[in-house]
């Protein structure tokens, strides 16, 4: 499954626009709430150079890169967890994915009618994280009663489960975010189990003007200011500037970038910062047919890795055999790096590092 990112944010903050940029879409965001009734879809290549670096010394005519899907949800409004606006279906949407991005207006543009009438970053996304604790006391205070009913049986596990849930609902009745529990690792994951939007990792991404690149403004300083407080991630970019980017050729696309400080498009930014907000990173297969990218959690053990291509690698996992880019490029060939002695076999234990290149035996 690839990671899951859903795109969240009040009407007109350009939400939609961006979503078309980053997925190459050509349509246009219409300047009123709920232009997006259902979720769209896109899947966008996760931008990795060393993919190219490897295809210069195993020649394939295939590169799979690693994948971002993206979710535009549709706009979030005052009263969501109470079912205004499209609430309820808002909410069950963003459950479905992996880390929520917030697009956050940092723009003014007297053409574009902000919602609440003034441009307020941190109103905005007040705004948006309360209706989501909202909506997350609900399934905490159900968890709770349920686990009142089994405790009063005496099950232990039943009152473990009910003291959880009751530490859950008074720190989200503060207007706290579930992320911001203090709880042990048992409790984390338990907690994990109940799916709350809260607990989500969120990437703050700040829409700013033209001119406001490539640093941002004074609202998007206002939103790293409190990502950092939050250890959450920001990017700024401006959604105009990346339609543009999505229509250009790749010269005119290096003169636009150029042209407003900015070495890369936003989306390889977003990539980035997901996968570091969720501790993911990237190792790669190389042969005659394709070079692909797969994407695993940090720590990984290479079994682990094995089963995100095929869950028989993982059960019928033997070895691996491993070996680093650079090695590769120092010498130019899986031959050279055998005969250098760079061509490792590693087992079950072995953790794989961000960036191995490597070949799995197994036994189905």
């Amino acid at each position: 499954m690839p990671l899951s990112v859903g795109i969240v944010g009040l009407p007109n903050v350009g939400k939609s626009t961006v979503f078309n940029a980053l997925t190459a879409g050509k349509a246009e965001a219409a300047n009123y709430p709920f232009c997006t009734i259902d979720p769209n879809v896109g899947v966008v290549p996760v931008h990795d150079p060393r993919l190219k670096r490897i295809q210069k010394h195993i020649k394939t005519d295939k590169v799979i890169p690693a994948i971002v899907e993206l979710v535009d949800i549709a706009g979030l409004v005052k009263g969501a967890s109470q079912g205004e606006g499209l609430g309820n279906k808002f909410l069950a949407n963003i459950r479905e994915t992996n880390a929520i991005l917030m697009m956050v207006r940092c723009f003014e543009d007297e053409n574009v009618v902000h919602v609440a009438g003034t441009v307020d970053p941190i109103r905005d996304i007040d705004v948006i994280e309360l209706e989501l604790v909202l909506a997350d006391m609900e399934t905490a205070e159900k968890r709770a009663k349920k686990a009142l009913s089994g405790s009063k049986t005496g099950n232990k596990e039943a009152k473990a489960e009910l003291a959880l849930a009751e530490r859950v609902v008074a720190h989200l009745s503060a207007g706290k975010p579930g992320r911001s529990l203090e709880a042990t690792d048992d409790e984390k994951a338990e907690v994990a189990t109940w799916n709350l939007l809260t607990t989500k990792p969120v990437l703050y991404c700040c829409n700013v003007g033209e001119g406001d690149l490539p640093d941002g403004n004074a609202y998007s300083d206002l939103v790293k200011a409190r990502a950092a407080r939050e250890g959450a991630g920001v990017v700024v970019l401006c959604g105009k500037i990346e339609a543009e980017l999505a229509e250009c050729s790749d010269e005119e696309r290096v003169e636009l970038l150029a042209g407003y400080g900015l070495a890369e498009p936003a989306l390889h930014t977003l990539a980035r910062e997901c996968y570091r907000l969720l501790g993911l990173q990237s190792y790669f297969t190389a042969g005659e047919k394709e070079i692909r990218a797969w994407t695993i959690k940090q720590g990984a053990t290479a079994p682990e890795a094995a089963g995100v291509i095929h869950t028989d690698f993982e059960k019928g996992f033997i070895r691996a055999q491993v070996f680093s880019l650079a090695d590769l490029e120092e010498h130019g060939s899986e031959a050279g790096l055998k005969a250098a002695g760079k061509l490792r076999i590693e087992g079950k234990t072995y953790v794989v590092q961000d960036g191995d290149i490597m070949h799995f035996l197994f036994n189905v």
